[in-house]
């Protein structure tokens, strides 16, 4: 199938095209889904919380196809892909969006949730290209991967989130030099604030509120997931290489090197006692799990948990 064209350069089609989204229950995934069929596209949604992804799947409109899997395990994706190729025959875009975040310094950070934060957002990412990359080659696809701004820019605290989002950024740069002579497009996208669950959990831990106070404002600024979503769909029309969420961070991504030189972490420096104490204190009063994730992965990790000392 060849992608869609617009006489109108101002608006995007994505007419047909099937789209594989990873994350899709809520957020930027969720706000996704929807754009996508507002264009003409055809969403397969796959995420790890049943519920909310039949609401979502609900609201993409009857027939939209829907996937309970965990990233993390390979055969699920791979499983992921066959159904959908089984029952709409390709997939001509797949947008790695899954993702979580582990919070607290190196030293106090549950284990557990750091290793979980990599997981997602790394093997996750690997997981759901490798399964899907025959079908992509085959229809001359387009892989999207949300690698965030965290990828270039690395606070106190953050250390799987950035080390995973670093990563992803690596892994997405070599997928465009192997894929490009199989005609597959490879994005990398760098977003800022996104009004998320994952940053309004955020907001509930006073070590991130912290953080997030040694910002400017123009750098605190939210994005609400509907604009993000807008975005990412003229992206993936544009099959663009770079996308940056909002625009503006282009100039800091090109002003990369300077972020971790003296001067530029002069209130980093400064903010990090303090967020490690408040991190300590929260250790103290609610436990390692609780202080380093936030109220929905928590949820997960203590069901998964309770799966596996119950056994088969």
């Amino acid at each position: 199938m060849m992608w869609p064209k617009s006489k109108n350069t101002k608006k995007v089609s994505l007419a047909g095209l099937v789209v594989l989204i990873t994350g899709a229950a809520s957020g930027i995934g969720a706000a996704t889904a929807k754009e996508v069929v507002s264009q003409g596209g055809i969403p397969i949604l796959v995420d790890c919380d049943a519920q909310p992804l039949a609401r979502v799947a609900a609201q993409c409109g009857e027939g939209t196809l829907s996937f309970v899997a965990d990233v993390t395990q390979l055969s699920a994706m791979q499983d992921v892909v066959a159904q959908t190729l089984s029952l709409v025959s390709r997939i001509d875009v797949v947008f790695a969006n899954a993702g979580v975040a582990a919070f607290g310094p190196v030293a106090y950070v549950d284990t557990q949730a750091w290793q979980r934060c990599v997981e997602v957002n790394i093997m996750g990412v690997f997981n759901t290209v490798r399964s899907a990359l025959p079908a992509l080659m085959q229809q001359r696809g387009y892989v999207l991967i949300n690698a965030s701004v965290s990828s270039f820019a690395h606070p106190p605290a953050m250390s799987a989130y950035a080390a995973s989002k670093a990563a992803v950024e690596a892994m997405g740069n070599v997928l465009r030099l192997e894929l490009a002579a199989h005609q597959v497009g490879v994005g990398v996208m760098y977003a800022g604030w996104v009004r998320t669950p994952l940053v309004e959990e955020g907001a509930l831990h006073p070590g991130f509120v912290r953080l997030r106070a040694t910002m400017p404002k123009f750098l605190n600024k939210e994005t609400s997931a509907q604009d993000t979503a807008r975005c990412i769909v003229r992206a993936i029309a544009k099959r663009q290489r770079a996308i940056f969420i909002p625009g503006w961070l282009q100039i800091l991504f090109a002003l990369r090197a300077l972020l971790h030189l003296p001067f530029a972490e002069r209130e980093l420096l400064k903010a990090a006692p303090e967020i490690e104490q408040s991190y300590l204190q929260g250790l103290a009063s609610e436990g390692a799990l609780a202080s380093s994730f936030g109220p929905r992965e928590r949820e997960r990790t203590l069901a998964r948990n309770s799966q596996h000392l119950e056994g088969p």
